[in-house]
């Protein structure tokens, strides 16, 4: 009995081996890593600032300049992102529903603003929509000015975030169920529709996020907009050109202090960002 029964007792199960090492080992990996090139060097941005009184803070970054750099950096970067969900959906639209020659081609061109420089890029606009440019001087008799002003950041902005909401909205529309557009149109729904009730709502939380993703990188843009913006105080100066002006009169509180401002709202936008990937995920998951 007692073989028996020791055969019959249960097998204790061994845990599974991981490719990588065990969790607080890992977890103490990736929190030294984060420190070293994250945390530490945005804590002493915020300690630089420390080093200012509330009333030099507030008076750093409240001046009639600064604020209206943030006027332009944020309306532009709004509108900026407003039309590249627009066009990055119509762009996802057409790479995933459609196929034609020179697709690989066109897909291929959308992250060339990931690639390239941001200098090049605003070299580039600059040298193509200035008054002596191939478009520019097209326009330059009709009063229509593309350069050297608001209108060349917002056109900047637009080049460098169309990639992230195509590259966002694309998977989710490659992974929708065409079952259910074609049972929208055997019941009679019109193209808008089924557009509008069936599509919108799957590829929505994507969009969002393409947006607010766009929207945060414009944020932070400066090689490509300070070669097609003007740099003119008060007109077409966006908020890193401030920061980068306070530090070459060495005014380096005030330089940090002006970050700061654009690091807490690049900040909640991430946690926005986040917020809408986990809706998504949670709508896929339910969908499913």
């Amino acid at each position: 009995m007692d073989g028996a029964g020791s055969n019959l007792a249960p097998r204790t199960r061994r845990a599974p081996k991981r490719v990588l090492p065990g969790f607080k080992l890992t977890l103490g990996y990736t929190l030294f890593y984060l420190s070293v090139i994250v945390l530490i060097p945005l804590s002493a941005l915020i300690f630089k600032t420390f080093t200012l009184t509330w009333d030099q803070f507030v008076l750093a970054v409240t001046s009639p300049r600064v604020m209206a750099s943030y006027r332009l950096t944020f309306g532009a970067s709004l509108i900026a992102a407003t039309v590249n969900a627009v066009f990055g959906l119509l762009v996802a639209w057409v790479l995933v529903r459609y196929t034609f020659p020179g697709k690989k081609i066109i897909d291929a061109l959308v992250d060339l603003p990931f690639a390239l420089p941001t200098a090049v890029a605003g070299i580039s606009l600059t040298a193509l929509l200035a008054s002596n440019g191939w478009i520019g001087s097209l326009l330059e008799p009709y009063g229509v000015q593309l350069a050297f002003n608001r209108n060349g950041v917002v056109i900047a902005l637009i080049f460098i975030g169309l990639p992230f909401v195509v590259r966002t909205v694309q998977p989710v529309l490659e992974d929708a169920e065409k079952e259910l557009e074609e049972a929208a149109t055997c019941l009679g729904a019109t193209r808008l529709q089924t557009f509008w009730h069936v599509i919108f709502p799957t590829i929505a939380p994507a969009l969002l996020t393409g947006f607010a993703m766009a929207f945060a990188r414009a944020i932070g843009e400066y090689g490509s907009v300070i070669f097609i913006a003007g740099n003119m105080p008060m007109i077409s100066e966006i908020t890193p050109l401030i920061i980068i002006g306070k530090l070459e009169q060495y005014d380096y509180a005030g330089a940090t202090a002006v970050a700061v401002v654009l690091l807490v709202i690049s900040f909640i936008l991430l946690l926005v960002i986040n917020a809408l990937q986990a809706w998504q995920r949670r709508r896929n998951g339910a969908s499913s």
